[in-house]
C-alpha cells in the first residue's frame, strides 16, 4: 500500500481565519462561543453559537462565482486557498494534474429556506435566482471548489453527519493508498446560520448556560448540559508520499490509520461498541502499538450520553495506558460536518508546537471521564502520533491516526 502524507492545511474557524491565528487561540485557551440575540428573538431555546464572519470575496471571485456559494462554501474556499498555498500548489499545477476533491458537508439550510420563502411569497420560481439551486444542494461545497480551482480528479461530497470531515480524509487516504489518485483536497465545512441548527435546538440538544457563553461547552465535565453549535471550514491536502517528495512538497505528517464503523443502533444515541470498533480498526490499520499514541482528540461534544460512551470506548481500547485526552470542542463548540477535518488540524498544530490545549471547563469528572487523563490546563508535551475521533447521527464513526514527519 502506498503511503499517504499531509502536505498542506488551511482553516476558517471561530478560533481564527488562518493557521497562525488558530494556533495562538489553542495556546491561549480562547473560546469562540458567544450569545446571539437574534436566535433568542427567533424563539431558540439556546442562543449560544460559535462566532464567525462570512468572508467578503469580491476581490477574489467573480459575481457569478459568488452567486453559487452559500456561506459554508465561502469558508471552504478560504481554507482551501490557505491549504494550497502552504502545500506549494498553484493554479498552473492544478491545471496540469488530476487533483481530487473530497469534502464533508451534510446540509445547506439557509439558501433552501430563503428560496422556498421567496416562492411562497412571490408565487414565481424564477425569482429564486440562478444561484439558488447550486447553493442549496448538499454537494454545494465540492461543486464550487471543483469549478473554481478547476479540479479534475474525483469530485465527491461526503455526507456522514458529524463524521463527514473525518470520513473525507479517510476515504481520500484509501484512494491514494490504492493508487487511484496522487493528491486529494479533503476537508469539511459547516454553515453557522440559525436555520441550519434550529431543529437541533428543538430537541434540546444545546447547552442553555447562556449567562456564561465561554463556559457552556464542557466536554467530559459532570455538569455538562448540551453542546454548542459551531462551524466554518478546514482543508487538508493529502498526497502520495513519493509524489510529494518528487515535487518537493513540505511533508507535514503521515495518515497512518483510518477506522470506521456503524453502531447499528439508535439514530441519535451512540453506543460503546461502535466507537470501540472504529478505534481498534484505526490502530490495527496503522500498525502501531497504542503506547505510541501521544494524544487523543476526542469527539466529545458536551452531551451526557455521547461523552459518557466515548469515555467508555476509549477506556475499552486503552485501559490503564494513560494518554492525554481532550476535546477542542470546549473552545469551538461542535463544528459538526467540519469537525473531523478541523480537529485533525487543531491536533496537528499542537503536535507541531509541542503542547496540548486545555479541555476548557473540565472542573468535575464523572464516573467514566475520571478514568481518563483529561488536562484542564494547557500542558507542554512533545508527541509524534495522535488519534482523532469523529462520531455522527445514525451511528457513523470515524477514527484517524496521524504521525509527525
Amino acid at each position: 500500500m502506498k503511503r499517504v502524507v499531509i502536505t498542506g492545511m488551511g482553516i476558517y474557524s471561530c478560533l481564527g481565519y488562518s493557521l497562525d491565528e488558530v494556533r495562538q487561540s489553542l495556546w491561549d485557551g480562547k473560546s469562540g462561543i458567544v450569545f446571539d440575540p437574534e436566535r433568542k428573538e427567533m424563539g431558540f431555546r439556546s442562543a449560544l453559537t460559535a462566532k464567525l464572519d462570512v468572508p467578503e470575496l469580491k476581490k477574489e471571485l467573480s459575481r457569478a462565482q459568488r452567486a453559487y456559494m452559500p456561506e459554508q462554501a465561502k469558508y471552504a474556499y478560504c481554507a482551501t486557498v490557505e491549504a494550497l498555498r502552504n502545500a506549494k500548489i498553484d493554479q498552473d499545477y492544478l491545471d496540469r494534474h488530476d487533483v481530487g476533491l473530497l469534502y464533508g458537508n451534510d446540509s445547506s439550510a439557509d439558501p433552501t429556506v430563503r428560496a422556498v420563502d421567496r416562492i411562497r411569497e412571490k408565487k414565481d420560481t424564477t425569482l429564486c435566482g440562478s444561484g439558488a439551486i447550486f447553493q442549496s444542494m448538499n454537494s454545494t461545497v465540492t461543486m464550487n471548489l471543483g469549478t473554481i480551482f478547476r479540479l479534475r480528479g474525483i469530485n465527491l461530497t461526503v455526507s456522514g453527519a458529524c463524521a463527514s470531515g473525518a470520513h473525507a480524509i479517510g476515504l481520500g487516504a484509501l484512494l491514494i493508498q490504492t493508487g487511484l489518485q496522487d493528491m486529494i483536497v479533503c476537508g469539511g465545512a459547516q454553515e453557522v446560520n440559525p436555520f441550519s441548527i434550529g431543529s437541533f435546538d428543538g430537541i434540546s440538544a444545546f447547552s442553555i448556560r447562556e449567562d456564561e457563553p465561554t463556559k457552556a461547552s464542557r466536554p467530559f465535565d459532570r455538569d455538562r448540559d448540551g453542546l454548542v453549535p459551531g462551524g466554518g471550514a478546514a482543508t487538508v491536502i493529502i498526497e502520495e508520499y513519493e509524489h510529494a517528495v518528487k515535487r518537493g512538497a513540505p511533508i507535514l505528517a503521515e495518515v497512518l490509520g483510518y477506522g470506521f464503523s456503524a453502531n447499528g443502533d439508535h439514530i441519535s444515541s451512540p453506543n460503546v461498541e461502535g466507537p470501540s470498533k472504529s478505534l481498534r480498526m484505526a490502530i490495527e490499520r496503522a500498525g502501531i502499538d497504542i503506547r505510541e499514541i501521544g494524544y487523543i482528540n476526542a469527539h466529545a461534544t458536551s452531551t451526557h450520553v455521547g461523552d459518557t460512551n466515548e469515555a467508555k470506548a476509549i477506556y475499552n481500547v486503552f485501559g490503564d495506558q494513560k494518554v492525554e485526552v481532550t476535546s477542542t470542542k470546549s473552545q469551538t463548540g461542535h463544528e459538526m460536518w467540519m469537525a473531523g477535518a478541523s480537529e485533525v488540524i487543531y491536533s496537528m498544530l499542537m503536535m507541531k508546537n509541542d503542547f496540548i490545549a486545555a479541555n476548557l471547563n473540565f472542573e468535575n469528572p464523572d464516573e467514566d471521564s475520571a478514568k481518563l487523563l483529561i488536562p484542564n490546563k494547557r500542558i507542554s508535551k512533545h508527541f509524534d502520533t495522535f488519534l482523532s475521533n469523529s462520531f455522527g447521527f445514525g451511528g457513523t464513526n470515524a477514527t484517524l491516526i496521524v504521525r509527525n514527519l
